[in-house]
């Protein structure tokens, strides 16, 4: 017994390892042990014996393994409680490592930073000992001299730019004050118009009844003054004829009056050379007739019009309205180069078989020029353009108060002088006789 319990005491003092070891190495010679018994055919009866030692090395094996088992538990609980404390020691270290480096950072930042301090476009000192408030004047910043004057300066500068800020937000609000009364103002200037035009609209009874000229009519006496001299003889003409027997008619004048106005200038500056012209052939005693600058056609062309026209309105004058019926409207325009007065019905589609002024009087069909100086102009075929929708007419020349004369004297060919006096032409191409003759072509 005493023997036993040594060996146990032995074995406790043992380590784990070392009993398995040994409970190994037993088994496998209680094992080999039994295999030389069944091998050599010795009796069985030791067999017994050495299964029970067998039996007690596994109960040792188990009992290690549970010693092994149980040690681990230990380490890895110990482990667990060390390993918290390394952690966060870890941690405390990454910490430090981490504001170590932005501290080093930091200080290389500052050390290569290079200030716009000495750049700073400041008010001179001189500006700031005479203009700064004594407020700040008077403030003490730093005990560097130099440092506390730029200190103060930079609030001086401050100080200004509050100012500026404060001064730049009242003329905003004043901006803003100006553009909302612009826009009221714009707003009654663009309803403007249409007041006048009912107030206008109103005032005409009024006009009326004065017998005052309507602002069309004015408008249209302001454009006649831009008329050359044959469209003025035909507007000073029918608006004689209207206003002195209430004709029935309207004329009005249209066109581009800047084109008009252009014109009338280049006309200026080309007269004084003529009159000087014309003044050195009066010293001289012979008077000459200056010829015009050949223009070529490509610039003017033959058929190059005055940009002005005159736009005629002829109404009914036996119905009750006049102006509710409108029969006809004519134009008449001025050719610069051939200098004649073209008429023609204004946006006519019809041919010249159903057009009524080619048949207005005999033998006028508007297509053999008025006159000689027009025939040598167009040369030898000197027939006026069939496809023109206005035509020279001997009528509209005289209108224009453009005197054609005869090819042949009246004394060839035989006809009495005092049948074709100028007093009967005038009455044959008068005014009121080309509106009879028009309504009645247009009747018929």
């Amino acid at each position: 017994m005493q023997s036993e319990m040594a060996k146990d005491t032995m074995a406790s003092k043992k380590s784990p390892l070392e009993i398995l070891r040994e409970s190994k190495s037993s088994i496998e010679e209680i094992v080999a042990r039994m295999l030389s018994i069944k091998k050599q055919g010795d009796p069985k009866s030791e067999n017994r014996e050495l299964l029970t030692q067998m039996f007690l090395n596994f109960i040792n094996l188990r009992q290690a393994n549970r010693a092994i088992l149980m040690e681990e538990e230990i380490v890895k609980t110990e482990t667990e409680l060390a390993k918290s404390p390394m952690d966060f020691t870890a941690l405390q270290l990454h910490n430090l490592t981490y504001e170590k480096s932005h501290y080093f950072k930091a200080t290389r930042s500052s050390r290569e930073f290079k200030s716009k301090y000495s750049n700073i476009d400041l008010i001179s000192e001189q500006d700031f000992f005479r203009d700064a408030p004594e407020a700040i004047k008077s403030q003490t910043l730093s005990n560097d001299s130099s440092h506390d004057l730029m200190l103060k300066r930079l609030n001086f500068e401050l100080h200004q730019r509050k100012e500026v800020c404060k001064l730049r937000a009242e003329l905003e609000q004043r901006k803003k004050c100006l553009l909302e009364a612009n826009a009221e103002r714009n707003k009654f200037l663009s309803s403007l118009p249409l007041h006048l035009k009912s107030l206008k609209k109103a005032s005409l009874p009024v006009q009326n009844q004065l017998s005052l000229p309507s602002p069309k009519k004015l408008k249209y006496h302001d454009l006649a003054e831009l008329l050359p001299p044959p469209l003025y003889v035909v507007y000073s003409k029918f608006m004689a004829q209207k206003e002195a027997f209430e004709e029935n008619i309207d004329i009005e004048v249209s066109g581009s009056l800047k084109d008009a106005q252009s014109y009338a200038r280049k006309q200026a500056e080309q007269n004084p050379e003529r009159s000087h012209d014309n003044d050195d052939d009066d010293d001289d005693g012979k008077r000459r007739k200056k010829r015009p600058k050949k223009e070529s056609s490509d610039e003017a062309g033959l058929y190059g019009v005055h940009p002005l026209k005159l736009v005629l309105h002829i109404y009914d004058d036996e119905t009750p309205d006049p102006k509710s019926h409108k029969l006809v409207m004519l134009m008449f325009e001025y050719l610069l180069k051939l200098n004649v007065v073209c008429a023609g019905i204004e946006e006519s589609q019809d041919g010249p078989e159903k057009n009524i002024l080619c048949n207005l009087f005999p033998d006028d069909a508007g297509l053999e020029p008025p006159h000689q100086s027009t025939k040598l102009i167009l040369g030898d075929d000197y027939a006026f353009d069939e496809r023109r929708t206005s035509r020279p007419y001997k009528w509209a020349q005289h209108l224009a108060g453009i005197e054609v004369l005869p090819e042949m004297s009246p004394f060839l060919t035989g006809k009495d002088t005092q049948n074709s006096d100028t007093a009967s032409v005038s009455d044959h191409y008068s005014v009121h006789t080309v509106l009879r003759r028009i309504r009645s072509q247009k009747k018929g």
